[in-house]
């Protein structure tokens, strides 16, 4: 399963860009499912796939993320391996093309989960991980929101000018989960963030328990939202926990993952599940999620 970011997503109603969304999203899961057909695990496969989706800039993570109030980007990321609970992160990290890859590479050479900033740069220099020039980054699209955002005075969440506390808004974080042959599951978050956010801001994506989690006696989740929100209330391990504890499938924890979220808090955003019987789940309390998926071998499935 992939998503690419929930909201009302008004900007998908043209033709044109519906399609250019789900044609993204397509191509990762047959990418994701070629993985595996050639024996690759569920970690490579979601590896690979949040790196295809770093790599288009109509996502908001890797090269389409958008700026902060100085104009720079500031990406976050993790990666989590369902088979032993090791799991990598990074943020607020800059010049990286696929901050899913140095996520990665803190969870396997490092004795670290998380690694920030300048810290997690340097790290990056260790393991030999090219920079790219900041302009890799600023695509017209992302300089403009900035620019909306500034003359209002206010943080905006992608691709809408839309008040912030309405939900004609789009966040814009990208996702991939997967269980493999041998019935281990992974998970991988990215993100850029937030339009005109504070430097040094940190959402739920890098968070172990909150944007990202697998553990193979559960599940794997990776969300997409407001990441305050996913932050307080812990979500995937929220929702990992509704099947541990409760007995609930994939569909059945997400429901109440998704109800507990809009009631405690309010939240906004969704989430993607594979639960430990390799079975698939979406939901989410904004009017859409862009994601997709392919279970148990069957068709590439993409919506909104």
């Amino acid at each position: 399963m992939v998503h690419g970011g929930a909201g009302a997503l008004d900007n998908v109603k043209d033709d044109k860009t519906a399609t250019r969304y789900l044609e993204s999203i397509r191509l990762t899961l047959e990418h994701g499912r070629e993985i595996m057909d050639l024996g690759g695990s569920a970690l490579q496969a979601v590896e690979t796939c949040a790196s295809l989706l770093e790599d288009d800039p109509i996502f908001n993570a890797g090269c389409g993320s958008v700026l902060n109030e100085y104009g720079k980007v500031e990406m976050d990321a993790a990666i989590m391996d369902g088979r032993n609970l090791a799991a990598g992160a990074v943020a607020a990290i800059e010049n990286i093309t696929n901050p899913i890859q140095l996520a990665r590479m803190v969870m396997t050479e490092s004795e670290h989960v998380m690694l920030i900033s300048d810290g997690a740069m340097r790290f990056a220099d260790h393991c030999n991980m090219e920079r790219v020039p900041e302009n890799y980054f600023y695509t017209p699209e992302r300089i403009e929101l900035l620019k909306q955002a500034r003359l209002k005075h206010k943080i905006m969440l992608d691709h809408d000018d839309a008040d912030e506390n309405s939900e004609d808004q789009k966040y814009g974080t990208i996702g991939a989960i997967a269980m493999d042959s041998n019935g281990n599951l992974a998970a991988a978050t990215s993100t850029g963030g937030i339009v005109n956010k504070r430097m040094g801001r940190v959402g739920d994506s890098p968070i172990i328990g909150a944007g990202v989690y697998a553990d193979n006696e559960t599940c794997a989740v990776s969300a997409t939202g407001y990441g305050e929100d996913f932050m307080r209330t812990v979500i995937a391990k929220t929702i990992a926990d509704f099947i541990y504890m409760k007995g609930m499938n994939a569909t059945e924890a997400t429901e109440a993952g998704m109800e507990y979220l809009s009631r405690r808090v309010k939240g906004r955003g969704g989430v993607i599940v594979i639960d430990r019987n390799g079975h698939c789940s979406a939901g989410f309390t904004t009017k859409k999620m862009i994601h997709g998926y392919i279970e148990h071998g069957g068709e590439a499935i993409c919506g909104f």
